[in-house]
């Protein structure tokens, strides 16, 4: 029953909802009004500037008005753009406004000083008027803009991000413009020439110009997978401006090959196939997959490993395989250096095994009965020719 009663206390709330909106208008209000919140401006000779307006309408019935300007010095071109384009037109509904747009043109040669325009609205049964001062400067105060081309790069945590930054000069004067970047702990952040790879603190850039500029960001090998925000800054005097930069830091398999208990040596007999145990470790933050071994070895030897291939590796997981090395069946006796390889769709890891040959028996007992010949031969010897 409780539920009930909240539930119809919510929809009688909805249905004053709209009258409450309704209530937001002035009640001691009426009429049609041109605003703006900055009726007054300073631009330079030579380029666009915009000035947002808003036609509103209180309490009236809906009406077309038509829209116009008058007191544009000659030269200059004013153009009133609604929605995007040039309107001559608007109709607000009753208690709501229109978005409208004053771009104005001035030419180069445009005398310094204040001229004042007038935007007017008119309908049959109303009207409205808001004069507008625009004053010409040579030098206005200093003002950049920074826009990067791609706000937000991709890559792995051995990545090298790269964001081109266009820095703006909306000053009246040539501006050296400082650089700097503030980049998470750890990570290496670095101004260059967009095409060049000259570090930079600071650029020239002339009046009304751009200059494209290129970030470098290097994250550590050990950033975990994630988002991280960059905040690039532009100053020159007192003006600055800031671009806020992401990276998508995706995780990296990072493979580590060592033997049993950190052992890596092993003893073979020529001709014979032992084993040794190798283990692999993932120290990276994604899973390693499809894990291939390899080996090299001495001239003539035979390395193999059981399993040949890892399915998957997790982030900090291990796993161990069997790697068969086979002597040649005339080794000498001594220690020799096999390599293992394991490898992850670019990602690989290599370890140094050492091996000690030691011959077989049979070829230790051949070698005794050859010895023995040998000693037999030269005992005869002596004791023939020594009679002479």
């Amino acid at each position: 029953m409780r539920y009930r009663f909240i539930a119809a206390l919510a929809a009688f709330a909805a249905l004053l909802a709209p009258l409450a909106k309704a209530d937001d208008a002035p009640k001691d209000v009426k009429g049609l009004y041109l605003m703006s919140d900055y009726p007054a401006v300073t631009v330079r000779p030579g380029e666009t500037s915009a000035i947002n307006l808003r036609l509103h309408n209180y309490g009236l019935p809906p009406e077309r008005v038509n829209l116009s300007v008058s007191g544009v010095p000659t030269g200059w071109t004013a153009t009133l753009m609604g929605g995007g384009q040039p309107v001559a037109a608007a109709m607000p509904a009753t208690n709501a406004g229109v978005s409208l747009e004053l771009r104005l043109d001035v030419p180069k040669n445009a005398a310094v000083g204040t001229q004042t325009l007038t935007v007017a609205a008119s309908g049959d049964s109303t009207k409205a008027e808001l004069p507008v001062a625009i004053t010409l400067a040579k030098d206005l105060p200093a003002k950049l803009t920074l826009t990067p081309q791609l706000p937000e790069l991709r890559g792995t945590s051995k990545s090298s991000f790269e964001f081109q930054l266009a820095i703006k000069n909306d000053s009246g004067k040539k501006l050296t413009v400082s650089l700097a970047a503030q980049a998470p702990q750890n990570f290496d952040a670095t101004f260059t020439e967009q095409y060049g790879s000259q570090e930079l603190n600071a650029v020239p850039v002339d009046a009304g110009q751009t200059k494209d500029v290129k970030l470098k960001v290097r994250p550590p090998n050990t950033a975990a997978a994630g988002s991280y925000k960059v905040m690039a800054r532009v100053g020159a005097e007192d003006a600055t401006a800031t671009a806020e930069l992401i990276m998508d830091i995706t995780g990296q398999p990072k493979l580590d090959i060592s033997g049993r208990e950190g052992l890596v040596s092993m003893r073979a007999s020529a001709g014979k196939e032992s084993s040794v145990p190798v283990v692999i470790t993932n120290t990276g933050t994604a899973p390693a997959d499809e894990v291939e071994l390899s080996g090299s070895a001495p001239g003539g030897w035979k390395i193999t490993f059981e399993p040949k291939s890892i399915e998957r590796i997790a982030p900090n997981e291990t796993k161990e395989v069997q790697a068969l090395i086979t002597p040649t069946e005339k080794a000498i006796a001594g220690d020799y250096v096999t390599t293992v390889r394991a490898s992850a769709r670019g990602e690989s890891a290599s370890a140094t095994f050492r091996v000690t040959v030691t011959t077989s028996t049979m070829w230790g007992m051949a070698g005794v009965g050859i010895i023995g010949v040998a000693l037999l031969v030269m005992v005869g010897a002596v004791a023939r020719f020594g009679r002479r």
